[in-house]
């Protein structure tokens, strides 16, 4: 199966975020990862749908969003607006997930389900088939280059079988502290979609550690 590879702005320049927008478009990602945090599911505040959507006027990649915000039911529609391609939600942030969920493919856009490194991958095992992709937090959720968590590699494979098991065709993402030096070994796991942000936005070549990770599949 196709690896994609999804950077992550949220270790970007943001003051020259058009040009870094630019150059993903001229490279091999094929998404472009956003994070939306609120300050209270996570404590970390980043941009919310403007921002987006000016994103989304340059970018020439898929908008892979994540709300890392609670009651994400609220925002659907507003990033639908925005420009969204993916739009995932927190397990652990949803009154009603399977509503949440049937709103967000109700509109067109690809839904995801994500969980933090301590919610168990079994509490997924009614929604896994409602999915287009499970994201697996390698970290906990609310900053960027954190030190990735040693045990996501038994999640990843959990989560693999379980989808298999529910015959489900939910892809697996997977997010935080990601590098060249664990992402092999997430891929051979069962992760189809990688996200990355400061292994590839903090080295002296974006564009080259983007097709470094690419040969990984």
């Amino acid at each position: 199966m196709k690896l994609f590879l999804a950077p992550s702005i949220l270790n970007s320049d943001f003051i020259n975020l058009q040009h870094e927008i630019e150059m993903l478009n001229g490279s091999e990602a094929d998404w472009i990862h956003l994070d939306i945090m609120d300050g209270v599911f996570v404590p970390n505040i980043t941009f919310g749908q403007p921002v987006v959507e000016a994103i989304h006027k340059v970018a020439l990649k898929p908008l892979d969003v994540h709300l890392m915000v609670v009651n994400p039911s609220r925002f659907i529609e507003d990033f639908y607006n925005a420009g969204a391609f993916n739009l995932t939600v927190h397990f652990e942030a949803c009154n009603n997930l399977h509503r949440t969920i049937e709103h967000i493919k109700m509109l067109g856009m690809k839904a995801g389900i994500a969980i933090n490194p301590h919610t168990p991958v079994s509490l997924l095992e009614d929604m896994i088939g409602e999915a287009d992709l499970i994201l697996n937090m390698t970290v906990n959720p609310g900053f960027g280059g954190q030190q990735f968590i040693e045990h996501s590699y038994v999640k990843v494979k959990k989560l693999k079988e379980l989808i298999i098991s529910k015959n489900s065709k939910a892809l697996i993402e997977v997010d935080g502290g990601i590098d060249l030096s664990n992402a092999g070994k997430l891929i051979d796991a069962g992760a189809d979609i990688i996200v990355a942000g400061t292994s590839i936005f903090k080295t002296a070549d974006p564009h080259n550690t983007i097709l470094e990770f690419k040969k990984l599949n």
